[in-house]
């Protein structure tokens, strides 16, 4: 009689689910560089004099926040087609990752938005006014003074954002993405849903290393990047 759990299943299904982190980092790497850019841009709306721009800033914010993301990935996947068609647009073609890319970036460029608006806003505005006083231009004071400070201050969340994001990324093999979680469900189908428990323990092992790989990296950079500012303050 075969065992009900057996660890080597977990060993063995490891090496099968690693050749797919391509696709998840590769999603994952698209959604974060795409959602720093627009993030920038609704911080910069968010913390502009414009009421308006302020105003949808903040409600695009807040929606995303409200939005579980499995529900915003069934929008985009199948309401843009749907609005598509509308307008004469076949977009059913369109390979699965770009609709996956396209939710996490929506959400990702959300949290950004208030990573970047509240590290911005810890920075003490003298400091800005001493720079140009002494003779640097605006854009030096914010690459030299403001943006090297904002930054240490983002770090920390901006690596729970990461590590949140590729722990989302999972629900894309709810849209046939087939990335590490949609691999690991072919092979418990192929198993005929025979010892699902170790494969999912295999890819919980290897999400606590990426995740654990994730925190220690930005622990180092915080520190790397901290120096500076420790040294200023102790002068």
């Amino acid at each position: 009689m075969e065992k009900y759990f057996d660890a080597s299943y977990i060993w063995n299904a490891i090496p099968l689910l690693l050749p797919f982190l391509k696709v998840t980092f590769l999603v994952a790497g698209s959604s974060i560089v795409l959602g720093i850019f627009f993030g920038l841009l609704l911080a910069a709306a968010k913390l502009s004099s414009m009421k308006v721009l302020q105003k949808m800033a903040n409600l695009y914010t807040t929606i995303m926040r409200c939005t579980p993301s499995i529900v915003l990935l069934f929008l985009v996947y199948y309401g843009v087609p749907a609005l598509a068609e509308n307008i004469g647009l076949n977009l059913h073609a369109i390979e699965t990752a770009f609709f996956v890319v396209v939710t996490f970036t929506l959400q990702f460029a959300a949290i950004m938005s208030e990573v970047i608006r509240s590290s911005y806003l810890a920075i003490n505005k003298g400091q800005f006014e001493a720079a140009v006083s002494v003779g640097l231009t605006p854009f030096q004071a914010y690459r030299r003074i403001i943006f090297p400070q904002a930054l240490v201050i983002a770090l920390p969340n901006f690596g729970n954002a990461m590590i949140a994001l590729l722990q989302e990324g999972a629900l894309a093999y709810t849209i046939g993405l087939i990335d590490i979680v949609g691999k690991a469900n072919l092979i418990i189908a192929s198993n005929i849903n025979a010892h699902a428990l170790e494969i999912y323990i295999a890819l919980a092992i290897v999400y606590w290393v990426l995740s654990i790989v994730i925190e220690k990296f930005f622990a180092m950079l915080e520190k790397f990047f901290g120096k500076g500012k420790r040294t200023l303050e102790t002068t």
